[in-house]
């Protein structure tokens, strides 16, 4: 029985160097699921990279970068006196939640309808921008069960940057799903990260590693903190020997619409 493995890229439409990653990602590498940042200046150029592509998209809710969709006047807890999202830096050092959850219901659902006018349908699943606040993917969640979206969430008692267990999972459409990022890691280097995912794969469902690929330009040297791994990974996502390496194995590549 072939073992199904999950290769996801977030962040499409934080910069055009990283949609051009995402895009070499996708059609010369092993990507088929990609989530979109809705509310950044290069989201358009993006989508139309990739829109042709048969891959599963998600709405890759953001609240720590660029602008909000909705009236900054409405979310006061996500947002600094210039109307722009408080950076992720913040929420890591804040002693407690700030994020109100009514407020980020407000702008998630801004950025909903802004997919569905983008796409012309609904996300094929739906998931947020990694940040240190309970409530933001308490409201996810919510938000999710209420318009009937396939939710990929946290583990149980796991932070957004703590998925470095092989054996933390989620629920998908009823399926199992094992995640493991470590593109965080202060050592990180992806081909690693795939040994230790391929040396202990799941019998009871699917083994999912989650990637930022992308090229570096001005606007990502300046808004991110991911940098040298988002190249690395586009590396390793597109060398072919990753990918006789998994036929070799008998590896079922899938994507959230096979979830």
């Amino acid at each position: 029985m072939k073992k199904k493995v999950l290769f996801r890229a977030d962040d499409l439409g934080y910069s055009e160097a990283v949609n051009y990653g995402i895009e070499k990602s996708v059609k010369d590498g092993l990507i088929s699921s990609v989530g979109v940042m809705m509310n950044m200046p290069a989201t358009q150029h993006g989508v139309d990279l990739l829109k042709k592509e048969n891959i599963a998209f998600s709405q890759h809710t953001n609240i720590c970068v660029g602008k909000p969709l909705s009236d900054p006047k409405r979310i006061p807890s996500l947002v600094t006196d210039k109307g722009y999202f408080k950076p992720s830096r913040e929420y890591r050092s804040a002693g407690e939640d700030f994020v109100v959850f009514e407020e980020a219901l407000i702008e998630i659902e801004a950025q909903y309808h802004a997919f569905i006018r983008l796409f012309g349908k609904k996300p094929d699943y739906f998931e947020g921008h990694a940040i240190a606040s309970h409530h933001f993917f308490k409201a996810l969640e919510y938000f999710a069960e209420v318009h009937g979206l396939t939710y990929s969430g946290l583990p149980a008692g796991a932070g957004p940057n703590d998925l470095t267990s092989n054996d933390s999972f989620i629920i998908v459409n009823n399926t199992k799903v094992y995640l493991m990022m470590e593109s965080m890691q202060a050592d990180y280097d992806p081909y690693h990260s795939l040994e230790k995912m391929l040396d202990n794969l799941h019998e009871d469902g699917v083994d999912m590693m989650i990637f930022h690929p992308g090229y570096l330009d001005d606007y990502i040297l300046k808004h991110s903190s991911l940098l040298i791994p988002r190249t690395q990974e586009v590396a390793m996502l597109t060398d072919t020997r990753v990918k006789e390496q998994l036929n070799e194995k008998n590896i079922d590549l899938i994507s959230y619409k096979e979830l």
